[in-house]
């Protein structure tokens, strides 16, 4: 059986590629699939605390049976685009995502912006570079609406985008709009936790470059600190 494995952000660097094709035999799991790497690529085996694992672009348990076909994810906590929901390359204009959440019957409009700044746990930072799985990061952008809604069930309308690629000090990274018919109807709560959640399990990374180079930012969560 071939089961394609994609790597991302340091995991990719560490690998030398962001993708690979490795056969497996019949009755294969993820872990084995996993140790078959781990000793090829020892620097894998040093992250694996800090790695997430998707099997066809969900999260995935290591005893989770392989077929051929299949599509292996492996990336780092994400660092963190109904209006608009996705992931684009775009620039983003804030005023158009906003109007896209506005309804007759809307009276209230939470919103964040996210943008990029200049400097970084006191580094200088001359630009970001975004990557995503996109995939698996549209999927997962579905499942916070669906947790959103199922949460704060008076809420009208949901945007959730993120920019990636290269994004200069000022850009636009990701916006979040969501509206109800009143400010109490947990608009405000539902756009916090839009952005948190977001942070936990979309696969979005960001690169800072700055004069003494680049650094890969990894959020604080670990694979066992995602359920909703």
């Amino acid at each position: 059986m071939h089961v394609t494995v994609k790597l991302f952000a340091r995991l990719r660097e560490v690998v030398g590629s962001g993708q690979l094709v490795r056969e497996v035999e019949e009755g294969a799991t993820l872990d084995d699939l996993l140790q078959d790497l781990y000793t090829q690529f020892p620097g894998l085996r040093e992250l694996a605390t800090r790695t997430f694992v998707a099997l066809n672009h969900q999260l995935a348990g290591r005893d989770s049976p392989l077929h051929d076909g299949d599509e292996v994810a492996l990336f780092p906590p994400v660092s963190g685009g109904v209006g608009y929901v996705g992931i684009t390359d775009a620039p983003l204009d804030p005023a158009t995502i906003i109007r896209s959440v506005i309804r007759p019957d809307t009276g209230a409009v939470a919103t964040f912006v996210g943008s990029v700044r200049n400097v970084s746990c006191g580094r200088e930072v001359l630009y970001l570079e975004y990557e995503a799985y996109e995939p698996m990061a549209s999927n997962m952008l579905g499942q916070i609406v669906a947790e959103m809604r199922a949460r704060w069930p008076r809420v009208a309308e949901i945007a959730i985008v993120q920019r990636v690629g290269r994004l200069e000090v000022g850009d636009v990274a990701v916006v979040i709009a969501v509206s109800s018919t009143h400010r109490d109807d947990g608009c405000f709560e539902a756009c916090r936790y839009a952005i948190e959640r977001l942070k936990q399990i979309v696969p979005i990374w960001k690169k800072e470059i700055g004069p003494d180079g680049a650094v890969w930012v990894e959020g604080d969560y670990l694979p066992e600190e995602v359920s909703p």
